[in-house]
């Protein structure tokens, strides 16, 4: 059943995919609305998914790398959506559906059946924290969408070239708005599962910060979104400034999300 699910999510993201490319080109309302709801089914099968898993494992399933990167996954495409609802620009939904397509290909390498939970986890402060974090990586997910069609658009500009996704694409000062205010609500999220997650380390290891890999990459990612915002609203740097720095910092949260988890042992190997 399980797998099932997966292949048929990933089906959804593939389709959803093609749909919204094909509205590029076209540009009829129809290829969006079945991109949109490609993307809607895949949600729910996740969360299908997870609830599935959730009842196996009696307690919230988030301990292996499968199930957080199919929760991340679920994050980025749900926060899109609310988006592309509320401003009904639908070019985006081609970046998150090829994002959502390429990290639900990469769950699958880590799947297997449900584990024993490790007792660690089994704490209220556990799913607090992880779907704090998650939130706010999914929203720098979205952020990254953003500045990446922020560059591709300011580059169509300067050369004077009017092409099929240029003329898609809002107004590039609405791209920079709506990016600042995802960088707001990502580092807020973020903010909260570093400090929800200090508590359940003091109630778990007896310290607030260890000093772990997870624990300094998380930091050192809520760093360099600091900084972004603060060269925002002190020294102005916003456009094709700030457009860099959201990548920059996304490939930080892609090093804290997979590559701390796979590459450097500490308290939180247990999501390998």
């Amino acid at each position: 059943m399980e797998v099932f699910l997966v292949y048929t999510l990933i089906l959804l993201y593939l389709v959803s995919t093609v749909f919204y490319i094909l509205f590029i080109f076209r540009n009829e309302l129809p290829y969006a609305r079945v991109g949109r709801y490609s993307m809607f089914g895949a949600v729910i099968l996740q969360a299908i998914l997870l609830i599935l898993r959730f009842k196996n494992l009696e307690y919230f399933p988030l301990a292996s790398m499968f199930d957080s990167t199919t929760f991340f996954t679920m994050v980025v495409a749900i926060i899109y959506l609310l988006i592309e609802v509320k401003t009904r620009i639908f070019v985006l939904g081609a970046f998150a559906a090829i994002l959502g397509l390429i990290f639900s290909l990469f769950s699958t390498t880590f799947y297997r059946e449900v584990d024993v939970i490790p007792p660690i986890l089994r704490s209220y402060w556990f799913p607090i924290h992880a779907v704090t974090s998650f939130i706010g990586e999914g929203a720098f997910a979205i952020s990254f969408i953003l500045s990446l069609a922020y560059l591709i658009q300011e580059r169509e500009l300067r050369a004077k070239r009017f092409s099929l996704l240029l003329r898609r694409l809002p107004p590039i000062t609405k791209l920079d708005e709506l990016n600042y205010s995802v960088l707001k609500i990502g580092f807020l999220f973020l903010t909260v599962g570093i400090i929800t997650g200090s508590i359940w380390a003091s109630y778990a290891w007896g310290s607030f910060w260890s000093w772990d890999p997870k624990e300094t990459w998380s930091l050192i990612t809520w760093f360099v979104y600091a900084a972004i915002l603060h060269a925002r609203m002190t020294a102005g740097w916003r456009g094709k400034r700030a457009a860099m720095l959201s990548i920059v910092g996304f490939l930080s949260v892609l090093f804290l999300f997979f590559g701390v988890n796979l590459l450097l042992p500490g308290l939180h190997t247990y999501a390998r």
